[in-house]
């Protein structure tokens, strides 16, 4: 099967309160809204975040973003307010973690290490 592009997808319990949160992580808004509770992010042609409004499936998801500098983006979602975790140790790279107003964990690492 020869994958074009690649869709994350979290569920949230009310898209009013997450998707300003998902806002500040992404720091720009939704590319589209294609259709009645959901909202899309676009990164680039391969990949995206769907976010959709399902409470009965809120807050058990994981989202892991690989980002050009850790330190920064850390940095970056502090000053927005969003909590994130310390940096933390992997085997390969350091990764921080935060959750989005369900509980779903946003996972950051940092790319070529």
């Amino acid at each position: 099967m020869p994958v074009v592009s690649i869709y994350a997808q979290l569920n949230c319990s009310d898209l009013g309160t997450s998707t300003p949160w998902f806002e500040q992580v992404f720091a720009k808004p939704p590319d589209t809204r294609p259709m009645n509770g959901l909202v899309e992010w676009h990164h680039r042609d391969t990949a995206g975040l769907q976010l959709f409004e399902n409470k009965k499936y809120a807050g058990h998801g994981t989202l892991t973003l690989i980002v050009d500098n850790l330190q920064q983006e850390q940095r970056r979602l502090e000053e927005a307010g969003l909590s994130p975790g310390p940096l933390e140790p992997a085997t390969s790279t350091k990764l921080v973690k935060l959750s989005d107003p369900d509980g779903n964990t946003v996972v950051l690492v940092q790319s070529g290490q």
